[in-house]
């Protein structure tokens, strides 16, 4: 039965995401979930199905991916009407996905272990090499300029400043990404951020050494 309904969100999911050019494609949801699993057992903790299911479903309405927040919600409720899971799993899923997301850095509380495990598995496939990567395919799918000097990093955001506010991909790292590694919620993800994080560091020092012998 549980099995019988991977497969089904596994095939929604592709069907809604394979095409993604933002970083947010079926081989990130892929990855959050093997994280999610990986994390899950390393910590002896929570569900492995819903962690699954909510890794699977975590982008389904996320609002940068949908035309509003509405269209997103409902996809993912019509979605979750259409399987055969007690109503308890489905609220259990649908709180996961709204509570992990960044946000503009704002702190929401994760009430579950569930919960802190699938937002440590989209922040770790967030940093790192592919990180780096996913971080300019989605700048570069939003109209974003790979770096300006002239732009300040901001500090303290509102949500609508955080998504629609000036800003570049460099940016990025210093108003979202650098910070992810000490917001991780598990030791297992804080463990394998380690290595993430020293990557982002050679990159940044490397780009900037780049940038200065050709615009000094």
């Amino acid at each position: 039965m549980k099995k019988q309904i991977i497969k089904q969100t596994e095939i929604f999911v592709h069907n809604e995401l394979g095409e993604d050019a933002t970083g947010h494609d079926w081989f990130h949801v892929d990855r959050v979930r093997r994280n999610a699993l990986h994390i899950c057992r390393e910590e002896r903790q929570g569900d492995p199905f819903i962690i699954e299911m909510a890794a699977l479903l975590h982008d389904i309405p996320d609002e940068k991916l949908n035309e509003t927040i509405e269209i997103g919600k409902a996809k993912l409720d019509s979605f979750l009407h259409c399987i055969s899971l007690p109503n308890e799993a489905k609220n259990h899923i649908i709180q996961i996905i709204d509570s992990i997301s960044y946000k503009g850095g704002r702190k929401t509380v994760l009430e579950t272990v569930e919960a802190k495990i699938v937002q440590d598995a989209d922040r770790l496939d967030a940093i790192g090499a592919i990180g780096i990567a996913r971080a300019f395919a989605y700048g570069g799918k939003k109209g974003q300029p790979i770096y300006d000097p002239n732009i300040n990093v901001r500090e303290e955001m509102s949500l609508e400043e955080y998504r629609k506010g000036k800003s570049t991909t460099i940016h990025h790292f210093y108003e979202k990404l650098l910070k992810l590694k000490d917001l991780l919620n598990t030791k297992s993800a804080k463990e394998m951020a380690e290595s993430r994080q020293q990557m982002m560091g050679l990159f940044l020092e490397q780009f900037y050494q780049e940038w200065d012998e050709n615009h000094s």
